[in-house]
């Protein structure tokens, strides 16, 4: 991180939080944040759900919902980008005040409940997306939609052929009772939709699922086999959390869903218990509390094909994405990998 960026993120923390991540988006859009460009080595490029990455270091949802930032994210250094969650319809999301900083935590609690501009302005600025990018986008559901289900489908078939993939995001715990769309049930029902919607596109475009860590083992096995049975191409586990076991920040009692380090432990348990699951028959992406190159590769070694990371971004900066590939490129090096695929799930079992 560059003296600048220490200063930007100096200031950005003295502000409300939703406002100084509208100043972030600025920034990037106006040529001030750090670019690097693509990160990459042979050690680092590999392959996940038929996509060729140059790193495994991506970018989570969240970040730019509205598609607003392409082109200055897709020279950060990330490996791929995922923006959203995009719905049908425009929607405002859930009052303000809804996103809170946890600094003690290096956490944040987040309510938005899918605010965003909507499919049509979404799929307008994918439209003009930077070609030599891996860019996806998750999927979400009106608030007061009759067919949430559909909505799914609906914002694919709409935005499909400017994406490289797509996330069903059913795990979000700011929608109401979006999450009872996990129940085995009404998930393999809604993924089916989804994946016939993809096979009516011009181009094949990868089905990601996004799943909770909130989940008992016999709802992961309820996951590992709709996901076995539907044919979708990716499980990104994992989305935020309920939980606020071990919290010391002023807000850790606010509604909504926690991100961060705290959820760094959860999540990779419910990811290695996936990966045993699923014994490699679908690829995994780990997502939650990521802030280091060590992290990103323990997600690896715990049966991560790739990994994303966002909230680690309000304390270490754009920057961090390229830090992280470059110093995981060395930590896969000094175990003896030539590839990141030669370490996924090599310790598992330590998790489980």
């Amino acid at each position: 991180m560059n003296l600048l960026e220490k200063l930007g993120l100096f200031a950005l923390h003295r502000m409300d939080p939703e406002a100084a991540h509208g100043l972030s988006i600025k920034a990037l859009n106006m040529g001030v944040t750090p670019t690097p460009g693509a990160v990459t080595s042979p050690r680092l490029r590999t392959t996940v759900a038929g996509l060729d990455l140059p790193n495994p270091v991506g970018l989570a949802a969240g970040f730019d919902k509205n598609a607003e930032v392409l082109g200055p994210l897709s020279r950060s250094g990330f490996g791929f980008i995922e923006v959203g969650a995009a719905t049908p319809r425009p929607q405002p999301g859930n009052p303000k005040p809804r996103l809170f900083r946890l600094s003690e935590d290096k956490a944040a609690i987040n309510r938005f409940g899918f605010n965003n501009e909507g499919m049509e302005a979404i799929a307008s600025r994918l439209a003009k997306r930077p070609a030599d990018a891996i860019i996806g986008l998750n999927l979400g559901a009106n608030k007061d939609s009759e067919d949430r289900a559909a909505d799914f489908a609906r914002v694919l078939a709409h935005c499909g052929a400017h994406l490289d993939f797509a996330t069903v995001n059913v795990s979000s715990p700011n929608t109401e009772k979006l999450r009872d769309l996990q129940g085995k049930d009404a998930l393999s029902a809604l993924l089916s939709g989804v994946v016939d919607t993809r096979d009516g596109l011009a181009r094949r475009v990868p089905v990601f699922l996004k799943i909770a860590p909130d989940l008992s083992d016999e709802e992961v096995q309820d996951i590992a086999a709709v996901a076995r049975e539907t044919g979708i191409d990716a499980v990104i586990a994992t989305n935020t959390t309920l939980s606020r076991d071990g919290l010391r920040s002023a807000h850790k009692g606010e509604a909504g869903g926690l991100s961060g380090a705290p959820l760094f432990e959860k999540s990779t348990r419910v990811l290695a218990r996936l990966s045993q699951l699923l014994d490699g028959s679908v690829p995994l992406i780990g997502v939650g509390g990521i802030s280091s190159a060590e992290q990103a590769y323990a997600k690896i070694c715990a049966g991560a094909s790739a990994v994303q990371l966002y909230t680690a971004l309000v304390y270490g900066g754009i920057s961090l994405a390229a830090d992280i590939a470059r110093e995981l490129d060395q930590l896969l090096a000094n175990d003896g990998f030539t590839n990141v695929a030669e370490a996924v799930g090599t310790k598992r079992e330590d998790w489980l």
